[in-house]
């Protein structure tokens, strides 16, 4: 039997604790919402402060060269490498997910088709977010392909002679299931397809090793793990054994080989810098840049592999309480228990109808903050998530916000009128 003084003891021993104290959070708000949107570092909004009143309101266009405006995407992309397993110099921050997997597909597309012009299918699974999907359904369309979807489990037997490119998710946004990278780039590899990694639910969160997996492309997202804000810029890696093959297709002037020269004609810049595209949003990338720095202070407390170990435990304790406090309500568990299998989330199911988003909004009023998402009409059951982010998470937050979630669904608070009544963002 868990008791809150084990977890109390378990705070009081995190090498980790300190790193809380980083971050901005509402007193007594236990925020279980990182993997949909970090936490707001303190230094943000001095930061900000700094970038609108000085390097913008009085150095201005100077800021360019005297802030280093100009190769922050550079910078920033430099220090997510560490993060994702990529090398310096192949990272850049900068657009969005969408944007960014709009362009490394394009490019997987394009060198698919000039290594192997038989291949015409590009591979996802069916619980992919929405967006890549989307992405590669118009991209698809244009170049005469075909988006193939799977299951999780379909995936190896999809791997024919037809595949050009295969586009997964490292970490299932609904479920928190998570691929292993390098065995499946592998088999992608063998089946003589490109690979391409959405890290948006990674980056941050669990260990990446891109060039240890020998990946082809991947992007990733900033405003989750990595707590560079809402619309925080994305990031991309390609593997340098593609980056001067292929012009990605938003040729902008911030991806030319010399932007001031003012040239008519394209010629793109060496290397990841080719994946840049229009002038970029200096405020959202200083932002991120706070975010990072969370986990530079974390690297001499053991760094990723540290954090990991406590998302592991978090999650761990997450399911155990919710099994010891909460059995008989109705609750399943879509995470996998297997550590190489999940991320740093613990989705839960409920029967669609069942009353899965009154009781995420109960829980939101008593300040536990999750999120919902609707049954994907394979399974009916709709999903309650729960992000777990271990640079600011505790485990007396953890017995905390299990507890909330006995007393909204023993008391039957979640059955309020109040509860069911959805906004535009669930």
């Amino acid at each position: 039997m868990i008791t809150l003084q084990d977890c109390q003891q378990r705070d009081a021993s995190d090498p980790l604790r300190s790193l809380r104290d980083l971050f901005s959070l509402p007193p007594g708000l236990i925020y279980l919402d990182g993997n949909s949107l970090g936490a707001m570092p303190k230094s943000a909004a001095a930061r900000a402060a700094q970038v609108v009143t000085q390097e913008w309101g009085q150095d201005l266009i100077q800021s360019w060269n005297k802030a280093g405006w100009f190769d922050l995407p550079q910078r920033l992309g430099n220090r997510i490498a560490p993060l994702i397993g990529a090398g310096q110099d192949q990272v850049v921050a900068t657009d969005s997910t969408s944007i960014n997997l709009y362009k490394v597909l394009s490019a997987a597309i394009t060198i698919a088709k000039q290594d192997a012009p038989l291949r015409r299918v590009l591979l996802s699974e069916r619980s992919n977010f929405p967006t890549d999907l989307y992405i590669a359904e118009g991209l698809c369309q244009a170049q005469g392909f075909t988006l193939k979807l799977v299951e999780p489990e379909e995936i190896a037997a999809a791997l024919d002679s037809d595949l050009a490119v295969l586009m997964l998710t490292h970490v299932n946004y609904r479920t928190g299931a998570m691929h292993d990278m390098a065995s499946v780039t592998a088999a992608a590899h063998a089946a003589g397809a490109l690979m391409v990694w959405d890290l948006a639910h990674s980056a941050g969160a669990v260990p990446v090793d891109l060039l240890g997996a020998g990946a082809d492309f991947a992007v990733g997202c900033g405003y989750k793990y990595l707590n560079g804000g809402p619309g925080a810029p994305a990031f991309l890696w390609v593997n340098p054994l593609h980056t001067e093959r292929f012009w990605q297709p938003l040729s902008g002037w911030w991806g030319h080989a010399a932007p001031f020269a003012f040239t008519p004609d394209y010629q793109p810049a060496p290397g990841v810098t080719r994946y840049l595209c229009g002038t970029q949003p200096v405020v959202s990338l200083s932002l991120l840049a706070c975010g990072l720095d969370g986990f530079a202070a974390a690297e001499p407390l053991g760094g990723m592999a540290a954090l990991r170990a406590k998302s592991l435990a978090l999650t761990d304790l997450f399911i155990a309480l919710v099994e010891q406090r909460c059995e008989g309500y109705g609750l399943g568990l879509a995470t996998p228990r297997e550590h190489a299998k999940r991320g740093s989330q613990v989705c839960l199911t409920r029967e669609h109808g069942q009353g899965a988003f009154a009781i995420v909004q109960a829980l939101i009023a008593r300040g536990v903050v999750g999120d919902f998402r609707a049954g994907d009409g394979a399974t009916h059951k709709d999903i309650l998530r729960f992000g777990f982010t271990p640079l600011y998470i505790g485990f007396e937050e953890v017995w905390n916000a299990v507890e909330h979630l006995y007393q909204v669904l023993a008391n039957g608070e979640w059955q309020r009128p109040e509860f069911k009544q959805q906004q535009a963002v669930t």
